[in-house]
């Protein structure tokens, strides 16, 4: 949409919402302080509108500028994730761009499988949400609760799953090699 376009729409969208609140263009005019004649030009299209003139519309009308000039609302900032199966484990992704860092809420059902460890080119961060995590990660076989955090280079043979106790659901970043996943914490405060 060009400027010209969007332009040619604020006459008709002034006209209408100030039928629809039921002012006269006097009334309009007394509160503003713009003449009734430049009212009705910008209405009708043959005066250019101008933040001068708009402001103290909006004001009047008690809408955002917005409203007036027909602006195209902001993208939709949520990530809407289509739920992928693999390996019997659900994958919500929370990243939008391929490749460099991937995010995933990850939730693996109740299931107690022999650790298949496997190594490969990145670096992963994992965070338990609930449940209990078991990682096997080189020598270490550990469990992650809730709240608790797992970083490692995934060159290391890795597994991880579910305890066997119940399902678990956690986070996982996942980065090319080299970029790694950093927790800032504040210094206790004494």
């Amino acid at each position: 949409m060009t400027t010209d376009d969007v332009l040619a729409g604020v006459g008709p969208r002034l006209r209408r919402i100030r039928k629809e609140r039921e002012v006269t263009l006097a009334a309009l005019a007394e509160t503003t302080g713009i003449s009734v004649s430049t009212l009705s030009r910008l209405e009708s299209g043959l005066r250019r509108p101008s933040l001068e003139l708009l402001l103290p519309i909006a004001q009047a009308h008690q809408v955002p500028l917005d409203e007036l000039v027909g602006a195209p609302s902001a993208a939709d900032p949520r990530v809407r994730a289509k739920p992928m199966e693999r390996h019997g484990r659900t994958f919500l992704p929370l990243t939008r761009q391929p490749g460099g860092l991937q995010a995933f809420k990850v939730v693996e059902r109740q299931r107690l499988l022999e650790p298949e460890p496997r190594s490969h080119e990145g670096y992963e961060w994992l965070y338990v949400l609930s449940g209990r995590l078991r990682l096997v990660l080189g020598e270490h076989d550990v469990v992650l609760g809730p709240g608790e955090a797992a970083e490692f280079d995934t060159r290391v043979p890795h597994w991880f799953g579910s305890t066997g106790e119940g399902p678990v659901e956690f986070l996982s970043l996942f980065g090319p090699q080299g970029e790694r996943m950093h927790v800032r914490a504040r210094p206790k405060r004494t």
